[in-house]
Formats: C-alpha cells, sequence, structure tokens
C-alpha cells in the first residue's frame, strides 16, 4: 500500500540507494512511476506492507516501510532488491553497491567509490567536515536528521587522518 513519504512514522525502516550518476528530470519521473507501482502492490505473506518513498537531489531512491502493520520479510526485501535490479539495468546505473561515496563538493553532489574516497582523504581533499550521505541509516528519524552529516559524525570517520 503506498502512502506520502512524509506520512510514514518516524521509526519506519529505510532503504537509501544511491545512484553513480544523476538522474535526468524526466528519469525521475519514470522511475517514480515505477516506484509508486512497485510499492502499490508490495506485499509480505499477503499482508499490504504501508511505504512510501522519495527521490532526493536526483541521485537517491529512498524507500520507507511502515512496521507497525506489517513488517517486510525474506521474500518481500528479495521483491524490493529484484526491482531495485531491474531499475539499475533499465537505467545502467549502479544503486545496489554500498562500497560508494556520495558527498557535496562545494554545492554539487559528487561520487566516488570507496577507495578514490579513501585515496582523497589521505591526500586532505576532503575533510571531517566535508559533507557526506550516511546511507547506512535506517529509520526514518536517523535519515531526517543524521542522512547528511559532516564525515567526522558518519562511518567515514574512520578514512580521514
Amino acid at each position: 500500500m503506498l502512502t506520502d513519504f512524509k506520512n510514514l512514522p518516524d521509526d519506519s525502516r529505510i532503504w537509501v540507494y544511491q545512484t553513480d550518476r544523476k538522474f535526468s528530470d524526466e528519469e525521475v519521473a519514470e522511475i517514480a512511476d515505477k516506484t509508486g507501482k512497485f510499492l502499490t502492490q508490495w506485499t509480505a505473506h499477503g499482508a499490504n506492507l504501508e511505504a512510501g518513498f522519495e527521490i532526493k537531489y536526483n541521485r537517491f531512491i529512498v524507500i520507507g516501510l511502515n512496521q507497525e502493520n506489517a513488517s517486510a520479510s525474506g521474500c518481500s526485501i528479495d521483491a524490493s532488491v529484484h526491482f531495485i535490479q531491474s531499475l539499475e539495468k533499465e537505467y545502467a546505473v549502479d544503486l545496489l553497491d554500498k562500497m560508494n561515496v556520495t558527498y557535496y563538493n562545494g554545492e554539487h553532489i559528487a561520487f566516488k567509490p570507496l577507495a578514490d574516497f579513501k585515496k582523497m582523504a589521505k591526500a586532505r581533499s576532503v575533510s571531517p567536515n566535508t559533507v557526506v550521505f550516511n546511507n547506512l541509516v535506517n529509520t526514518k528519524a536517523e535519515y531526517l536528521e543524521n542522512w547528511e552529516v559532516p564525515a567526522k559524525e558518519s562511518w567515514h570517520s574512520r578514512f580521514l587522518a
């Protein structure tokens, strides 16, 4: 069951999928339509899942699930991964690799493989104050409060000299 992302409770489970390139506005509209259709029919053991989504900065697909009524099961999580994989194929992007880093470079959002980000940190091209996207957030509250944070406040801090 599709609901407006804003209406999901703060303890809703969150999945953040970042892309390795910026989506065009046309792609965002298509992806939003496809994601809405997927979430409308998303179920766990026959029970409708109350879920919502948003697409941020034309780079992130954020899916939220209200677990008060029904939680995602292994099969429903598999279904969501298959859906994301279908988007990867259709749009020739990488959405599932968690070993990539997205961060602000001035006013622009940059994307680097983790190995490159580590090199940049060593060369001090990024600092502890560089704002990164912490895609490991688990709840909507964490997403709202701790998704865009200085690297020193995220798991990225381990790479900073």
